[in-house]
């Protein structure tokens, strides 16, 4: 049930035309944090060439795009990637559906790598392989920023369905169909993070609100 790597692709092409409803939802602690968290990024990328990674429907992409000098964004979801195509942007922006392991990209090429909410549902066995080789894909100087959930503090939500034989914790998620996925979702701890982290960058910032933690690294 737990090993499934299919399964969190499958749950995401068919919730693609729905996904955005978690950005929009009312609640006062995460719209704040969200506010802070995209000037910051406006900030981080500008005048950058920037690899969106796991870019889903591009909410996070027109924010880099405003400030940023290019874009190529990138998912294993064609159904994300229509999505994100239907949106505006102020920069040159690409697609590219491949996984995170097989980019068309070169080496060196990017001033900043950005990842929304994808390293919760990277198992925990692939991290050497997840931090090695995002680094090679940075030009010098280059910036890696990641944001993801932190635990919710109550609720449905809260609830862990079961872990694997690594550790992984899985969560129920349900689409507006009703349609139930089990699905890969870990969450940390800041003194995890700086632990998992550490070994592989340079930690410039660390933020880790109420709904979100963020974090900027950099090669050396």
């Amino acid at each position: 049930m737990f090993e499934d790597p299919e399964s969190i692709i499958r749950y995401y092409e068919q919730r693609a035309p729905e996904y955005e409803q978690i950005y929009y939802r009312d609640i006062p602690q995460k719209q704040k944090e969200l506010a802070v968290l995209s000037e910051d990024l406006k900030q981080l990328s500008r005048d950058k060439t920037v690899l969106d990674l796991a870019c889903g429907t591009g909410y996070w992409t027109v924010r880099i795009s405003r400030t940023a000098s290019y874009i190529l964004a990138s998912d294993i979801s064609g159904e994300m990637i229509d999505e994100a195509k239907k949106k505006s942007y102020r920069c040159p922006v690409d697609f590219v559906r491949a996984d995170l392991y097989h980019l068309p990209v070169a080496a060196g090429s990017f001033d900043l790598i950005t990842l929304g909410f994808w390293f919760s549902h990277e198992p925990l066995q692939n991290y050497d392989v997840f931090c090695g080789m995002l680094k090679p894909l940075l030009s010098e100087n280059g910036k890696i920023w990641m944001i993801d959930n932190n635990p919710p503090a109550e609720g449905p939500d809260l609830q862990s369905v079961g872990t694997d034989k690594y550790g992984n914790n899985y969560k129920q998620r349900f689409l507006n169909s009703g349609k139930e996925f089990a699905i890969l979702k870990n969450y940390f701890s800041e003194n995890q993070l700086r632990d998992i982290f550490g070994k592989y960058y340079q930690i410039e910032r660390l933020t880790n609100d109420e709904c979100y933690w963020s974090i900027v690294l950099s090669a050396h």
